[in-house]
């Protein structure tokens, strides 16, 4: 055979290879709910409890005490303070862990207790966590920490290098645990004041629910490393520590990925009266749509909070405003948070059920990302979420339908050639 000739068979099955794990990433498997949610019992009914409890893998459990965390600087220092005072285990996942000072901070705080005798793991996504100093890692594994990267990219691990972890979960003594969205980067500093401070919540969390948080790092870990965590270091009896009822759902793509996008659908269908959405990434695929103006035909009141210009990913809010004409005629409200990137992932139903997590409501988490998020089951809480998310109603303008029909038509260009990318955003 001409060396010529077999170079091009070569070539053309290196692209072919190439091409076909391509599509393998981009193309994730259906969704298995294809059609709106019916509404058949509300966010308040004790049936829908009892449905969210069958249904999904957590238990719902009475006796947590949720705090509300707004912006860095309530974020960081009760996380920072729970890792100073770990006496056992500290485990740590995150999809981002970028350089700067708050990486450098938790570094060392990591590195103290591990010198201390603390267990310490710390699992973060090799993707979302790309522009990692290899110092900052130095000081974690020199003082003994167990670092790992989540499905590091390899030429044999291509066919899943789309999949990854999104969870952000830190759980100390396996008794306090936290969650929301916020990544360790210093754009998470200060207080929303200026387009250099992201505006995010995260919560610290206590009771029976956080062994189920723990069992979500713990499967992820299991994966990275091959170590099952078990026993009373990870797993210690927990005692009720307030009043809340409280569910945790994960999600995976080899494990259940439709889960979430099935639980936030069930939740809209639930609603009777208002679903208030604060979304960083908000790219609906269309029965999420569907959902939404169903609950608008039944009369409830729809407002989503999306980031504005001033996103950090201008593609997702390009992909995103290409659907937003159905939403906004069926009289869903969007507004665009103006100070700063908006990056909490709340949704909140009625003023009786809130999600809060790593969950956005894009493809991207209901198909391809692992997710964590905790399901509350109560008023007060509810309330609370409703505050803040008020607050940032204060702060963003409301986008019309007019004025989405007038926007530019490279505006709508743009827009239109983003949308292709949805279940990738």
């Amino acid at each position: 055979m001409d060396w010529r000739f077999a170079l091009k068979i070569g070539t053309f099955l290196v692209a072919t290879a190439a091409l076909s794990l391509l599509g393998v990433n981009l193309m994730p498997d259906e969704t298995d709910i294809r059609r709106p949610v019916p509404h058949v019992v509300s966010v308040s009914d004790p049936a829908f409890l009892r449905t969210m409890h069958s249904v999904f893998d957590g238990n719902i459990a009475g006796g947590h005490a949720i705090q509300t965390l707004v912006n860095g600087e309530e974020i960081f220092p009760p996380m920072l303070e729970a890792i100073e005072a770990a006496e056992t285990s500290i485990n740590f996942e995150t999809y981002i862990y970028w350089s700067g000072e708050i990486a450098l901070r938790f570094a060392n705080a990591l590195a103290a207790k591990s010198r201390e005798g603390v267990a310490v793991r710390v699992l973060v996504d090799a993707v979302g966590s790309l522009p990692f100093d290899e110092d900052i890692i130095s000081i974690m594994t020199d003082a003994g920490v167990v670092f790992e990267r989540f499905r590091p990219v390899r030429w044999y691990t291509l066919d899943r290098v789309n999949y990854r972890t999104h969870r952000k979960l830190l759980i100390v003594d396996g008794r306090i645990g936290f969650t929301g969205g916020v990544g360790i980067g210093d754009e998470w500093l200060g207080d929303a004041r200026n387009p250099a401070e992201w505006r995010d919540n995260h919560y610290s969390v206590e009771g029976p629910v956080v062994a189920d948080m723990q069992g979500a790092f713990a499967d992820n870990w299991l994966e990275a490393t091959g170590e099952v965590l078990q026993g009373d270091v990870f797993y210690p009896e927990l005692e009720p520590a307030g009043e809340l009822l409280a569910q945790h759902v994960k999600s995976s793509p080899n494990g259940g990925a439709k889960s979430m996008h099935q639980m936030l659908l069930m939740a809209m269908a639930g609603a009777t009266e208002h679903i208030r959405i604060a979304m960083a990434y908000f790219v609906p695929d269309d029965v999420s749509i569907a959902q939404l103006v169903e609950a608008r035909e039944r009369g409830v009141e729809v407002d989503i909070i999306v980031p504005s210009a001033l996103t950090d990913v201008p593609i997702v809010r390009h992909g995103s405003r290409h659907f937003w004409g159905e939403l906004l005629e069926a009289g869903v409200r969007i507004h665009e948070y103006q100070p700063t990137m908006y990056h909490p992932k709340v949704l909140i139903i009625d003023r009786f059920w809130s999600t809060i997590g790593s969950t956005n409501l894009d493809e991207r988490s209901f198909r391809l990302n692992d997710e964590s998020n905790l399901n509350v089951y109560d008023e007060t809480f509810a309330q609370t979420q409703i505050d803040v998310f008020d607050a940032d109603l204060a702060l963003s303008d409301e986008v019309t339908l007019e004025e989405w029909q007038n926007r530019g038509i490279w505006e709508k260009t743009k827009d239109w050639a983003a949308s292709w990318f949805r279940t990738q955003l």
